[in-house]
């Protein structure tokens, strides 16, 4: 047993394995309105990034260049883009997309890089094209713009999204080895594990071990790697259960 404090997770709670075939994840109503909730709180964000680009284009065509005030803008466009793409990400943890239709999958997915690109490109083709700029302004202003846009495109791409048919399988494969749809993570650990006494995350290290289901790992903490010694020892576990239940059976035909 683990030494450690264990914190349960509030939510889902576990199902017990099926004989039947898998069951499609489905994330609970409460999640669903926790991403509702985050997908607006994304919009919002994302809108005030591109009314901030629509005023940076006004100053930039405006006379005379107005530097502080086209760089501020810029500033504000790409705090607002991250914010909005932190907000959509964890949305789509809590209900990801379906995998079967590829062009929602990856738009849902990566909306975060399409909403980059729309508020900072017309910004950057209006600075590199207005001729009203020299080239000293156009290189710092355009420079900047630039720099935002890659930022904000990397911080917008989910490069391991979620998805409805992950989620179904990583829960299938832990209910399949345990019985129970229950894991156990740390703040910074990197995997979820069957056991609260994993070597792993029961060490001198470790204050706290969370308890709840894989998806709730996944929408908490973005873990979707199970620990193989974990893996490996429920592994063992089954097959012992298995001969001794055959083992058993064998001996009642006796």
């Amino acid at each position: 047993m683990s030494s450690k404090k264990i914190t349960k997770i509030e939510g889902d709670s576990p199902s017990p394995t099926s004989t039947s075939s898998s069951t499609t994840f489905v994330p609970t109503s409460e999640a669903k309105g926790k991403a509702t909730q985050l997908r607006l709180f994304a919009l919002l964000s994302w809108a005030v990034a591109i009314v901030a680009q629509i005023f940076a284009i006004k100053f930039v065509l405006s006379q005379p260049i107005n530097m502080p005030w086209i760089i501020g803008l810029i500033v504000v466009d790409l705090a607002f883009a991250i914010l909005g793409s932190y907000f959509w990400k964890k949305s789509n943890r809590l209900d990801p997309a379906s995998e079967k239709n590829k062009f929602m999958f990856f738009m849902q997915s990566q909306l975060g890089l399409i909403v980059a690109v729309i508020a900072f490109l017309p910004l950057v083709i209006f600075v590199f094209t207005n001729k009203n700029m020299d080239g000293k302004q156009k290189g710092i202003i355009g420079g900047i713009a630039v720099v935002a846009l890659l930022i904000a495109g990397i911080t917008g791409t989910d490069f391991n999204p979620p998805s409805v048919e992950q989620y179904t399988e990583q829960t299938e494969q832990v209910k399949d080895l345990t019985g129970t749809n229950l894991v156990y993570w740390t703040k910074s650990g990197k995997s979820y594990h069957l056991y609260n006494d994993c070597g792993y995350i029961n060490s001198d290290r470790t204050t706290e071990i969370f308890e709840g289901t894989v998806a709730q790992a996944r929408e908490l903490k973005n873990i979707d790697h199970l620990c193989t010694r974990c893996e490996n020892k429920a592994k063992k576990t089954k097959d012992s259960d298995l001969i001794i239940d055959t083992t058993t059976i064998t001996d009642s035909i006796e």
